[in-house]
């Protein structure tokens, strides 16, 4: 009897080839998914980095000045400085081309003062006023003087401090301190359109914000501050100062004031209380007591401080201490910022030293991005994420916990109403259900998957929240009324006929008990207690709890499939095995089947909530987006990923902003990168050590 056998060659030259070619491209493409996953940490790495570099300062050029006399004043626009003394005018190329003919000054002024744009400078001549303009046009400058080119008196008497604000192109408030009182004036062109005098009033110092609507004026330790309108100066509120200021500065935007005294410069601002605005001292910067002179940026809140050594330091409103300190040869007599920040001419007797800076983005840090901060006009401090508004003068606020905040608050809520759904379906699908049932019942749940998140978020922000709202207590209520209704079912199932308890099947006639409970609680809350809700809570109707809703039904058609296959990779022996020991399938499911599959199962939750943590158009469309730390489950919030999808398209390339938008991409990846390897390491050693227990048993 001959038995006809099919030959194998397993010598077979060609499909040894195609296996090895297979095999390569495989592994070339797994290789290449890794490169470029690395590429891309890295890339996100190159844009951020720069945020955190520390600010440089290097010197560029050297000039020596003609005129030897001290600078009342001198400013700069980046490419012609001007200064001005007590015996002319000039404008100086920063290049080191030879400077023009200087502007002699007939009568040697006393002093001067610089608007907050160093557009205009007013000058004491001898108790008169002279307002300058340096204009510079196409690399050419030209002194104008908009409201004459000779002194203008005062009646009140001779004028001995002085503040000017620039209101437009065309007009200026002036505040000066003349024997009769503190006078305001305020000139159209070469019309003086109106005046105020503060009658009996003298101070040491006066300073003017930059629209004119607010006069600082200390004397001796009291510091005041006079609200002024076109209908006159009312006197805000008086503060008492530790000790007598040596000067008064305000940064740019106007709402900071900075008061220099024997302790160093310290940080006020305006916050609101029962009276209305008030100033608060903030804070005294760190190693900025023995500073002979402070000189403010025009554009930034960044101001820079030199001593008598010659130690020149960089201070930014959101940092405690400098943030660039250099000692330079002594003998610093001024200072000037460029229009940007990017460059500092020092003066010292006859000469100018011209220096480089570089300090992009003086208000990030690593600290500002975690910490709280007191930012101008907040009660206190706080972590606060804006990072536009429609002033010209607005401080971005980039605090990144808010954002951290909402991405796990959503992503745990959304796991905690996923988790029991998902593993119940899958633990009743594995074990309980029929198989033919079965076939029906997984496919079903897994094209849940497919459903677009744009969909899901879409129906959550229409339909879902509003209806929420309108049956809040019946959704609060819902999971102590479906356990309720459970337990009972559980109680009444042993009393149905037999034909209706056939294993598999009770899923049936469960189903439509649980959905007439879920309506008939839901419909009773609306008409019960229709109000109760917005009269005991505070709900915004796009919320935490509408966003783990939506999140968590998105979540479980993953975390179901996994957990199902996990289940179901179990040996059936183990199971087999139990029963015939006499266990209830019910013991069998959770002392043997699910201890064996519990690594799997922890592995579906892990990448459930890295799903749930990198969540974009569901959290986008049905939170409401507000970026607030605090807040409970009736509230809006923002997450990382939709931050990124809102404020990425209206970011200015290389702005910190844009860099700091990628910052929060990178530690997505991350947060990702952590979860999954924590993930893998308890998953092997479940796997381990339930795999050894089999070995044993």
């Amino acid at each position: 009897m001959s038995i006809n056998r099919i030959p194998v060659h397993f010598s077979d030259r060609h499909r040894r080839a195609i296996d090895q070619l297979v095999r390569r491209t495989v592994t070339a493409c797994g290789v290449g998914i890794l490169l470029l996953m690395l590429l891309l940490f890295f890339w996100l790495i190159w844009v951020v980095l720069p945020l955190f570099t520390a600010p440089a300062m290097h010197p560029t050029l050297s000039q020596q000045l003609w005129d030897t006399q001290p600078a009342l004043a001198l400013g700069s626009d980046g490419q012609l400085g001007w200064r001005i003394s007590r015996h002319e005018a000039r404008f100086i190329p920063l290049d080191g081309q030879p400077a023009s003919a200087a502007l002699a000054l007939s009568s040697p002024p006393d002093a001067a003062v610089t608007s907050s744009d160093s557009r205009s400078v007013l000058l004491n001549v001898q108790g008169a006023l002279l307002l300058m303009q340096p204009v510079i046009r196409q690399h050419q400058g030209e002194w104008r003087f908009p409201l004459g080119d000779r002194p203008l008196p005062l009646p009140q008497g001779a004028v001995s401090q002085m503040a000017l604000s620039a209101l437009s192109d065309h007009q200026w408030r002036v505040a000066a301190q003349t024997p009769a009182g503190i006078s305001l004036l305020t000139f159209a062109d070469r019309t003086s359109v109106s005046q105020i005098l503060l009658s009996g009033q003298q101070a040491d110092h006066l300073l003017l914000s930059p629209d004119g609507t607010l006069l600082y004026a200390s004397a001796g330790r009291l510091l005041r501050v006079w609200q002024i309108s076109d209908a006159g100066a009312q006197l805000r509120e008086t503060q008492t100062l530790a000790q007598p200021p040596q000067s008064l500065h305000l940064l740019a935007g106007g709402r900071t004031l900075l008061i220099q005294d024997a302790r160093g410069v310290q940080q006020w601002f305006a916050i609101t209380s029962a009276n209305g605005p008030r100033l608060q001292a903030i804070h005294t910067f760190a190693r900025s007591r023995d500073a002979q002179g402070v000189v403010p940026e025009a554009q930034r809140r960044v101001f820079a401080t030199f001593t008598a050594q010659g130690t020149l330091s960089l201070f930014a409103s959101k940092q405690d201490g400098p943030i660039l300190t250099r000692q330079l040869a002594p003998g610093i007599r001024a200072l000037a910022f460029t229009p940007r920040g990017d460059g500092l001419i020092v003066e010292r007797a006859g000469q100018w030293q011209q220096f480089a800076l570089e300090n992009p983005w003086p208000d990030v840090t690593w600290r500002n991005l975690w910490q709280k901060i007191w930012y101008e006009n907040y009660p206190q401090a706080d972590w606060v994420w804006q990072s536009t508004a429609a002033g010209d003068s607005y401080q971005a606020k980039f605090s990144l916990i808010p954002m951290v905040l909402g991405t796990l608050k959503a992503a745990a809520l959304a796991l905690l109403f996923a988790t029991p759904l998902a593993l119940a379906a899958a633990m009743y699908t594995a074990w309980f259900m029929s198989p033919g049932l079965r076939r029906w019942v997984k496919p079903g749940i897994e094209m849940m998957g497919a459903l677009p998140s744009v969909v899901i978020g879409l129906i959550a922000g229409v339909w879902l929240a509003p209806h929420i709202r309108s049956a809040l207590i019946g959704v609060l209520l819902l999971p102590l009324v479906l356990a309720a209704t459970l337990l009972l079912c559980g109680v009444l199932s042993p009393r149905l006929p037999a034909r209706w308890r056939r294993p598999g099947f009770e899923v049936l006639l469960l189903l439509p008990v649980l959905l007439v409970v879920t309506l008939l609680t839901l419909w009773l809350s609306t008409q019960l207690w229709p109000h109760l809700s917005s009269q005991l809570l505070h709900y915004e109707q796009r919320n935490l709890l509408v966003a783990a809703l939506a999140m968590g039904f998105a979540l479980v058609p993953l975390i179901f499939t996994l957990s199902e296959d996990a289940l179901f990779s179990v040996p059936g022996a183990l199971g087999q095995g139990s029963l015939a020991l006499g266990a209830t399938p019910w013991q069998t499911l959770t002392r043997v089947v699910l201890p064996g599959a519990s690594a799997g199962i922890f592995a579906a939750l892990m990448i459930g909530f890295g799903r749930a943590v990198g969540e974009t158009m569901i959290v986008l469309m049905a939170t409401g987006n507000t970026p607030v730390s605090e807040g409970g489950l009736f509230t809006g919030l923002r997450a990382l990923s939709a931050n990124i999808a809102i404020e990425m398209p209206e970011a200015a390339a290389g702005s910190a902003h844009y860099r700091i938008l990628f910052l929060s991409a990178l530690l997505l990846l991350l947060f990702t990168l952590v979860i999954n390897t924590v993930a893998e390491l308890i998953r092997q050693r479940l796997r381990q050590r339930y795999s050894q227990h089999e070995g044993q048993g």
